[in-house]
């Protein structure tokens, strides 16, 4: 009686420990992984359609790391901070940050529409877009008519209220020098010596570029040629 009375309670003993195990085994072993994403703020790089944003290793005096954050892609911001300039920038990976003006928040349904203070490429080439087929005039910087630094320091002065300076030697002192293999829209490009230029023109995407080229030709859209090649290119924002 006592004999089969102990057996009865060692194997209801071992069931209680068999269905502890079988609960603990039942537990998700991702849940604290997705609690920490989360708690992680996600961003859309908001840039231009087909392009896409640099990515550097430091967000004071970085290097461009070679890899780009795509135009509508989302990421998660694991860290943020403020360089020497007072420009926000996020960590979206180890030893991979983005300026954070050029991002929205994920869930955001529009793309912003504000200019900031600090520039926005996708203005910058808007604004040179609505002015093609504009008179080439010299000494022009006003709506109704440009030479080619007169445009410049227009489309900058009034899309992302930077002041470029009025003349191509002033502006091509300018923002950082950038590899002709590494533009993107919104930079500088300027023809003749890289310290005393002779022209200048605004890089928009897709090897093409617009300035206010001559008399007969206006302000006009080109594609990057061997024949016109410019001699540096300069990134304000």
């Amino acid at each position: 009686m006592n004999i089969k009375s102990n057996f009865v309670k060692v194997t209801a003993a071992a069931a209680l420990t068999l269905t502890g195990v079988a609960t603990v085994s039942a537990v998700k072993p991702d849940s604290t992984t997705a609690n920490v994403q989360a708690a992680t703020t996600r961003v859309k790089i908001n840039y231009v359609p087909g392009y896409g944003v640099n990515i550097w290793d430091n967000y004071n005096h970085g290097h461009f790391t070679g890899q780009r954050a795509p135009h509508g892609t989302t990421w998660n911001v694991i860290n943020q901070a403020t360089d020497k300039k007072g420009r926000t920038w996020y960590q979206v990976g180890e030893g991979q940050w983005i300026m954070a003006q050029y991002t929205v928040p994920a869930n955001s349904k529009k793309a912003k529409k504000s200019v900031q203070a600090t520039g926005d490429a996708s203005a910058i080439v808007t604004l040179a877009e609505a002015q093609l087929g504009k008179n080439y005039v010299w000494g022009g910087t006003g709506a109704n008519g440009f030479d080619c630094s007169g445009l410049t320091s227009y489309v900058y002065s009034k899309a992302a209220g930077v002041n470029l300076g009025r003349t191509t030697y002033d502006q091509v002192k300018q923002g950082s020098t950038v590899s002709m293999n590494n533009l993107q829209p919104g930079d500088l490009l300027f023809w003749g010596s890289a310290s005393a230029p002779y022209h200048v023109g605004i890089y928009v995407g897709n090897n093409q570029y617009i300035h206010a080229a001559t008399p007969g030709q206006g302000v006009i859209k080109q594609t990057l040629s061997s024949y016109f090649y410019p001699s540096v290119a300069k990134r304000v924002l």
